[in-house]
């Protein structure tokens, strides 16, 4: 059979596309590295994930970009790190750019369809950082942090417009779970899509926010043989905590059951991870660092310092995971030091599509493809809230306020960070130093078209709906 030059062009583009992977991106809400059941936590339980980890690879040493949520959903979506993104505060509604590139607008550059459901936290509506204006054909949930505290919102957001949710007035209480139309929007959009190559980001919630969860949630079976699950002198509230991370997991297997189902599992490649480091929720005298020790190595007892909100390991160290059939071979554990800016060089180098010339992460594709990763970080970088950090291989130096002195670690020897080294090794800081001094340039955030931030404000008061009031937002400093 003959073929014209133009109808050869167009197979051999054809069988190309065909290669390329859908993408599938799972990141629960705060959910920390030794919260989950395969790292030994005596508490909470998921089977999914745990399953999922012993299919795939295993991160040890991935990264947050930031301490907290809205900066880092920017390092991650743009690729930058923390001293180049637009998005560095935490107030829920700073902006990305206009015209800023993000994983979502390079992936429909290429004819991906791409759809994002869970929390957004890169602008909030009316401002030039929707996630409509950067790459989203839908984003479904919320766009404002606070407003995603409430698990029962009088309304959700679907493209900057508003979705009601029945019997709802904001709170802790009301008839629609939020998260399950959330999670069903996904699932619908990855079925609509399964001819077509498609980009799946699921930001979900849970177990962040309020600790609700309903009662006949299917993840409770998991803990009817608990003695600890019945025990009145734990609040209810630690109990939900549990629940909802094993709500995160039953997500998880709805997720490779679907790609299952449409036969899809070895056509697509699915990360799940959490978002930054964990927070020692639920403190006592028994439980000093949490019920659910987040930041403490139950089989060891050793203790990431700090957690959400500062940058020593606790606050930085997050789990991943990454599985792709037949691509990524099952069972491994990889001590690569990557962090979330390099998820969007990542994923372009893994289909072909083009890199923006502005970003500051390296693909790890070849550590996930079994092959060398020649190409690494000579030195990673934080900054927030008057904090900064690098991190230089096993070496972490940190200044916690503009006028302290800088602190050098030796993780390879003391992952807690405990003990300052900074006056034995002061070429090494000195340099360190200076990388932190080049990598930070003045903040440019968006903007909001309406400048009073009218339903903006309108989405963090829903929050609390007509139970509470909510103080506006505040604005980020220059």
């Amino acid at each position: 059979m003959l073929y014209s030059i133009g109808a050869f062009a167009a197979l051999v583009s054809t069988a190309l596309a065909a290669k390329k992977p859908n993408i599938v991106y799972i990141m629960s809400d705060e959910l920390a590295y030794y919260e989950l059941s395969h790292m030994g936590n005596p508490y909470i339980k998921t089977p999914n994930i745990d399953r999922f980890a012993m299919e795939g690879i295993r991160f040890t040493s991935a990264l947050a970009g930031a301490p907290v949520c809205a900066p880092l959903r920017c390092n991650l979506m743009t690729g930058k790190h923390a001293g180049h993104a637009s998005v560095r505060a935490n107030d829920g509604g700073t902006p990305l750019r206009q015209g800023e590139s993000t994983i979502a607008s390079i992936l429909k550059g290429i004819g991906y369809a791409t759809g994002g459901f869970g929390k957004w936290g890169c602008g909030g509506r009316d401002s030039t950082g929707v996630p409509e204006k950067h790459g989203f054909d839908i984003f479904y949930g919320y766009y404002d942090q606070v407003h995603a505290h409430s698990f029962y919102p009088p309304y959700l957001v679907r493209n900057s417009k508003e979705i009601k949710l029945k019997g709802n007035i904001g709170g802790r209480s009301g008839e629609s779970y939020s998260h399950y139309p959330i999670m069903k929007a996904g699932l619908k959009f990855i079925r609509e899509n399964k001819d077509n190559r498609f980009f799946c980001y699921f930001p979900i919630t849970p177990p962040h926010g309020m600790y609700d969860i309903p009662a006949d949630d299917p993840a409770w079976k998991l803990y009817e043989g608990e003695t600890w699950i019945k025990d009145p002198a734990i609040p209810q509230d630690v109990k939900n905590y549990a629940a909802m991370v094993s709500m995160v997991d039953h997500n998880v297997g709805q997720v490779l059951d679907l790609l299952r189902e449409l036969k899809l599992e070895n056509d697509t490649i699915v990360f799940f991870t959490g978002d930054n480091g964990g927070q020692d929720r639920f403190r006592s005298t028994k439980h000093p660092r949490g019920f659910f020790g987040p930041n403490v190595d139950p089989k060891t007892g050793a203790e990431f310092r700090g957690g959400k909100g500062n940058l020593f390991e606790g606050g930085l160290r997050i789990p991943y995971l990454v599985r792709w059939p037949g691509r990524i071979k099952a069972g491994q554990v990889s001590d690569l030091i990557f962090y979330q800016p390099d998820v969007l060089p990542t994923l372009a180098e893994l289909t072909d599509a083009k890199v923006p010339g502005d970003i500051d992460g390296i693909s790890f594709l070849p550590t996930l493809l079994g092959q060398a990763q020649t190409k690494k970080h000579e030195m990673l970088y934080w900054e927030f809230r008057g904090q900064t950090a690098v991190r230089q291989g096993l070496w972490k130096a940190i200044q916690t306020k503009p006028n302290r002195p800088w602190e050098l670690y030796d993780l390879s020897r003391d992952i807690s960070e405990t003990t300052d080294v900074a006056a034995k090794h002061t070429a090494r800081l000195a340099k360190m130093k200076a990388f932190a001094k080049a990598s930070h340039e003045p903040v440019q955030a968006g903007k909001y078209i309406d400048p009073k931030r009218t339903r903006h404000e309108r989405d963090r008061r829903a929050k609390w709906g007509t139970a509470k009031p909510q103080p506006r937002a505040r604005r980020p400093r220059k």
